[in-house]
């Protein structure tokens, strides 16, 4: 299909009036560029520097819409560079247009072309949508990219092995049928590529996705059995921690009924002897032990009463922590020494009868 340039003339009088009109636009548009080129000789291009590259996308908004109004396709708000990036991410086609502002077939095409109701619902609906002048920073940088002959100018660039790629190219004046005719055959065209970078990145995706949840089943898999782990060396440590602390205990016990037992004997050396049923001054003494045994036994009444703490406190059936009691009225006798009383009283000073009977108290019962 042969790519026009520019409306063609209609009728005897509109051919008559193009070909009176072609000299003076040759001469005209040879003298613009030949005027071009002596004032880039002698003074650099300033759009050869980038400045504000988002800014001069916005400003050409601007002023389009000042110029055509808003109804117009939908413009990408962001550098060149940024726009590539999305229509790479999102797979989809993006449509470059530069604005030519001194050129003559600008503001026709911009009015009758690009913001026709069909070309706009046609350009939102399958493309990402760039737009920037080439008197800007940013257009000329995108112009040098393309290397455009004229304008208006359009470019419908898409994703191929990899690389975003320039698949169309549309120069000068076109009317709206023939830029949609042309741009639905190029992305027909290209479609198939884009669904291949489609499915290709659906696949890396679910790949990727398989990748994640094999990783966090094996994360999860890893802390259950280092949970594991530590349960068990928590466990093994809580046993040997009981074990040695049974150990302890069953040492302190030993260590506890050898101390008793020789205790044991040394008091019950200490323990003078019962006097004769005789003795005027003597003391009968009955004791009833926590596991019901009765014990009897006589003192002088002159004697400490350790001495009968000692008495009971050797007998092989006896508690080794007690206290006697008496029975009415119930008191408990200081017969035990202690570091504060190393001599208690004598039965006599504890006011005791020529014969009592007492109660041993297990104090560990």
């Amino acid at each position: 299909m042969r790519q026009p340039q520019g409306l063609q003339p209609q009728g005897l009088v509109g051919w008559t009036f193009y070909i009176f009109l072609l000299p003076f636009r040759f001469v005209y548009s040879t003298l613009l560029d030949l005027i071009r080129f002596t004032f880039r000789l002698f003074r650099p291009d300033p759009r050869r520097a980038l400045t504000d590259p988002v800014g001069d996308v916005m400003r050409f908004i601007k002023n389009f819409e000042e110029a055509y109004g808003s109804f117009h396709p939908t413009f990408y708000r962001g550098t060149y560079s940024q726009a590539l990036t999305d229509a790479k991410k999102e797979l989809k086609f993006m449509l470059v247009y530069l604005h030519g502002d001194d050129h003559q077939d600008t503001d026709d095409f911009c009015r009758r072309t690009l913001c026709d109701p069909e070309v706009v619902q046609f350009v939102n609906q399958r493309s990402l949508f760039w737009a920037c002048s080439v008197s800007t920073s940013e257009g000329y940088r995108v112009s040098q990219a393309l290397q455009e002959n004229t304008y208006p100018f359009l470019a419908l660039i898409v994703l191929r092995d990899a690389r975003m790629t320039v698949v169309a190219r549309i120069e000068g004046m076109v009317e709206k049928r023939f830029l949609m005719d042309k741009l639905n055959l190029v992305i027909t065209d290209n479609e198939a590529s884009l669904m291949l970078a489609r499915a290709d990145r659906q696949n890396r995706d679910l790949n990727q996705s398989i990748r994640q949840e094999q990783d966090v089943a094996y994360q999860e898999s890893l802390r259950a059995d280092q949970e594991k782990v530590r349960r068990k060396k928590e466990e093994h440590e809580r046993q040997e921690k009981e074990q040695e602390e049974e150990r302890n205990k069953i040492i302190e016990e030993e260590l506890h009924r050898e101390n008793i037992a020789r205790l044991k004997v040394e008091l019950s050396e200490q323990v003078p002897d019962e006097p004769t049923a005789d003795s005027v001054d003597c003391i009968r003494i009955m004791l009833k032990l926590p596991d019901g045994t009765r014990l009897e036994r006589k003192f002088l009444r002159n004697q400490s009463l350790k001495y009968l703490y000692y008495y009971v406190f050797c007998h092989e059936k006896a508690p080794d922590d007690f206290q006697i009691v008496t029975n009415f009225p119930r008191r408990t006798l200081q017969c035990q020494p202690t570091d504060e009383v190393p001599e208690p009283p004598t039965f006599s000073e504890a006011k005791l009868g020529k014969s009592e009977m007492l109660f041993v108290h297990d104090n560990t019962a």
